[in-house]
């Protein structure tokens, strides 16, 4: 990048929004910058409970339009990459003195209906002494409800969607925070500070021009508007932590949980990289800085007692494996005074007038609707830019994607079919993250020995060069907690040396003279299968 450089479109913020719309932008044609000032889903985006879903318990709230919505983009999104997102059913323990079953059957059936389904089975009730998800559970449980809603790798969802946009034509960087902006001529003149060799040392500062101006910065949406951007919002967001943690496997079965809480909170147990279980959410009202944010013992407490209602097998807080917790800006109402009870919808606020350069931001919104949500934010800013562009992302896969009739499991038999000296597990691992372009990671390797130095188990520098090279990889942190979940199956003690293990390898590993390239802008192509 030269100084001064200009482009249709600045978005700011590398949370799965801002991906979105820089993903959703490029693919029209427009020239686009994504900036973020840590790594790509570094905060909320990879925080969440992990789930494309419609919001069940947002029913109660009368939340039909965003319902909906929701569930209307959970299929779409299931078929766009289904090597990061797959179907999964739910179980819900029916405890009369909480919600009577009538409710629970027509909550279910407005569930069933509200969009259309194609690749998920209904919900039905179910004998708990019969079903394999009764018997974990405590015996005065008889009966339940199971239903159907999705899964997703929230932080290589983000990733993705980067991904595409660069193939398209966008510039994306990372560690790089957009210091100040003013409009001037009818365009942005913006000042970035860059640290994005991912080197230590002063950050570059950097202008560039840009016709409009995309704010996703998620929590951190008002404080850029007031900041960098010397703007008054009309909208703002009410910050809320959600804290999960996990444990080691408390059930066998490949079914989730959905818990109703005497506090009417809904609690999730989800079967989680094959070997734990994954608890949550908590929803606490959330005052401080979004990147310092973490799970206190109240709410580890508050998750192990909710969990110990139902399962015979009690959990405390030392089975506790891992936490992490995330802040959602959601969008501020008046009269909400439950944070579970605020809205998961969201607003997009324009400013702009004759002459002067748009300026776009987002408040709220949920991981399942971040298609539409981009595609929307694309249509006003087009709008704004006057230019003639169409929205066409509803049928287009994500890269690694392109997956036959978006059948997983095929796949997968033939990746490790044709690469049989990969270990069954390490394969699947390959086919799970990258999709169709799980070759590429493997380069021509012939043996585990070609793929290079093993920096853990099942790691090794092949893959660590395709993160670094294509996927903004940049500290172990990166790859351990964001690009996979290989941390948590560390042997204890050992997560600290193989993190300062990484950590020296991107600084001294030697990069490609010639990195690849983003590829040229490609007319969206209708999916494949």
């Amino acid at each position: 990048m030269t100084q001064g450089t200009r482009y249709d479109l600045l978005v700011v913020g590398g949370g799965i929004n801002g991906a979105g719309i820089a993903r959703d932008a490029a693919g029209r044609g427009l020239s686009v910058l994504l900036v973020e000032q840590d790594d790509l889903a570094a905060h909320t985006s990879s925080s969440s409970t992990k789930l494309i879903h419609g919001g069940l318990r947002y029913l109660e709230y009368k939340e039909f339009g965003l319902v909906r919505k929701a569930l209307q983009e959970r299929e779409t999104l299931l078929y766009a990459a289904p090597h990061i997102m797959w179907p999964l059913r739910f179980v819900m323990p029916h405890m009369p003195n909480l919600r009577p079953a009538w409710l629970i059957r027509a909550g279910l059936f407005l569930y069933d209906h509200l969009a259309k389904r194609e690749l998920l089975p209904g919900s039905r009730g179910i004998d708990m002494r019969r079903h394999p998800a009764g018997a974990p559970l405590v015996d005065s449980i008889k009966r339940g409800f199971v239903y159907s809603d999705g899964w997703v790798d929230d932080a290589r969802l983000v990733v993705l969607n980067a991904l595409d946009a660069t193939e398209r034509g966008a510039t994306v960087m990372t560690r790089t925070k957009l210091a100040s902006a003013v409009r001037a001529g009818g365009e942005w003149h913006a000042q970035l500070e860059s640290k994005d060799d991912g080197r230590r040392g002063d950050a570059r500062l950097i202008d560039v021009r840009a016709g409009a101006i995309a704010n996703a910065a998620g929590p951190w949406v008002g404080q850029l508007l007031s900041g960098a951007l010397g703007r008054e919002a009309q909208h703002s967001v009410r910050l809320v932590k959600g804290s999960h943690i996990v444990t080691r496997r408390l059930f066998e079965h490949d079914h989730a949980y959905i818990f109703q809480n005497p506090d009417k909170r809904i609690i999730f147990a989800i079967p989680y990289e094959h070997d734990y279980t994954l608890i949550g959410t908590t929803d606490i009202e959330y005052r401080g800085d979004p990147a310092q944010v973490a799970i206190t013992e109240d709410e580890t407490r508050y998750l192990c007692e909710s969990i110990n209602r139902y399962f015979k097998r009690r959990i405390s807080p030392q089975d506790v494996c891992w936490t992490y917790s995330g802040v959602r800006p959601l969008l501020e109402e008046e009269g909400a005074d439950n944070p579970s009870a605020v809205t998961r919808d969201y607003k997009l606020e324009l400013d702009a007038k004759p002459g002067l350069a748009p300026l776009l931001s987002v408040f709220g919104g949920k991981i399942t609707t971040f298609r539409k949500l981009a595609e929307e934010a694309t249509d006003i800013l087009t709008g704004a830019l006057a230019i003639d562009a169409h929205a066409w992302t509803a049928r287009v896969p994500l890269p690694g994607g392109d997956i036959a009739q978006a059948k997983f499991e095929p796949f997968a038999a033939r990746f490790a079919a044709e690469h049989p000296w990969l270990p069954a597990e390490l394969a699947r691992r390959y086919a799970r993250s990258y999709g169709t372009r799980a070759a590429r990671v493997i380069g021509d390797a012939k043996s585990l020995a070609d793929l290079g130095r093993a920096f853990a188990p099942g790691l090794y520098e092949s893959e660590l060069r395709y993160l670094r090279d294509n996927e903004w990889a940049k500290s172990a942190q990166d790859v351990l907690w964001r690009r996979s979940k290989l941390g948590l199956h560390l042997e204890a003690g050992t997560l600290d040396t193989v993190c300062a293990d990484i950590d020296r390898w991107f600084v001294q590993a030697p990069v490609a003279a010639a990195a690849p390239a983003p590829g040229a802008p490609r007319a969206a192509s209708p999916m494949a299968g």
